[in-house]
């Protein structure tokens, strides 16, 4: 009888972990955009620039983490990546100028590359059977849903009981905890031997040379455009768009009785459907074609986002916008990364979907960036958001070209 390698493994397990906590801390940054600007009394874009300054860093740090994981091993480069996040944290508690913030969100970057999805996807990716990798990939990345879930939440609770800059502190302690599972944190190379005799060097040229992977780069700037974006300001946004309009009845008897509770809830609600909306992608990107899911993904998140920007805004929006933009939140990360292991293989899937990863998160930097920009100046995010859709409707357009089918490697 045939065995079956489990789906459920020590280095599944420890990913999701360490995933799970760095997710809900970086989840939850949106709700310091109005304490800190009220406390200094700083314009809105001055913290969200900080906010884009870190999601540009991620994106930097994320193909050099996972070089530095496929050199001197996974582990290391995570304990690295713990150390750069809880100090980015811990300085940022004490920092009193924007220059300050903005600067320590450089290191809370490159904390979030190396304890994130191309370092922790690349090791359960290479620890995963070829029947199991898409739903292996998919747990994984629903597990980052799972910290967005718990994360704005946990600040809305801790900004309640204490400073911010306590709340940055506790961050802190919180992510170095999770070095706690790192023994369970072994995998193998997993790869072929034609893998193995190929150079890093040799890998990166016949991707950069292949059209479709320059496809997979441009495609993915949109999702991290509208993540960013939303992430950021949405916490806010809800916060004074639904300002005027009382929150009560049922949201009441749930413990919704404010709209910065309404603004926490709203990302955590993403964040729940978006477990279900990642594990389905996980399970049809075993079955149906990467490219077609990826541009479907797109299109759908372009038709919520606009029917959210033309309909008056209440809760009950606000709630429905959560669910429907949640199912297809970090749907694309698993089809995207396997699409990548895919193409090119196992050996140095991390660098090469970190390099897609930069992209994502220049669309994150302008996302943020924007959203404090243009409402300092407009005082509306309503141009942000329709930015959003445009890029949305231009990933699912890009995604079509792609060619799916792998070259065949030869040993050197």
């Amino acid at each position: 009888m045939k065995s079956h390698a489990p789906l459920i493994t020590p280095v599944l397990f420890a990913g999701c972990i360490i995933v799970m906590m760095g997710f809900a801390i970086r989840a939850s940054f949106g709700m310091f955009q109005i304490p800190i600007a009220e406390e200094f009394g700083w314009m809105r874009a001055e913290f969200s620039l900080a906010i884009a300054i870190q999601n540009l860093a991620w994106g930097i740090g994320q193909p050099i983490f996972g070089a530095v994981a496929e050199k001197i091993g996974d582990r290391k480069a995570i304990i690295i990546g713990a150390l750069f996040y809880a100090a980015g944290l811990l300085l940022s508690s004490g920092a009193t100028t924007p220059f300050a913030h903005q600067m320590y969100e450089v290191l809370v970057g490159f904390g979030i590359a190396g304890t994130g999805f191309g370092v922790i996807l690349a090791v359960v990716g290479r620890a995963s059977s070829d029947e199991n990798r898409s739903m292996s990939l998919a747990i994984a990345t629903a597990a980052g849903s799972a910290g967005q879930v718990f994360g704005a939440p946990m600040a809305e609770f801790l900004l309640g009981i204490m400073s911010w800059q306590m709340v940055f502190v506790t961050f802190a302690g919180l992510i170095l905890a999770t070095l706690c599972v790192l023994p369970m944190m072994r995998a193998p190379i997993g790869a072929s031997k034609a893998e193995l005799e190929e150079s890093m060097g040799v890998i990166l040229k016949r991707a950069f040379k292949d059209p479709s992977y320059t496809l997979i780069f441009i495609g993915f700037f949109s999702c991290g455009y509208q993540l960013g974006f939303i992430t950021a300001h949405f916490p806010a946004f809800v916060a004074e768009a639904c300002a005027t309009i009382p929150v009560g009845g049922m949201l009441t008897s749930i413990g919704i009785s404010t709209t910065s509770a309404l603004g926490a809830a709203a990302i955590s609600l993403i964040g729940l459907f978006n477990i279900i909306g990642t594990l389905l992608a996980g399970w049809a990107g075993k079955r149906y074609s990467k490219k077609y899911l990826l541009a479907g993904i797109y299109l759908a998140r372009t038709i919520v986002a606009a029917w959210f920007i033309m309909t008056p805004m209440t809760p009950t929006t606000v709630l429905v916008f959560s669910a429907l933009m949640g199912s297809l939140w970090l749907a694309t990360v698993p089809l995207t990364s396997g699409l990548v292991a895919h193409l090119y293989g196992l050996r140095y899937m991390g660098t090469l979907y970190g390099i897609v990863f930069f992209s994502h998160q220049l669309g994150s930097f302008l996302g943020v960036w924007l959203g404090g920009r243009l409402f300092d100046i407009y005082g509306s995010y309503t141009a942000v958001w329709w930015a959003g859709v445009g890029v949305g409707a231009f990933s699912a357009i890009v995604h079509l070209p792609i060619r799916e089918k792998r070259v065949e490697l030869v040993p050197a």
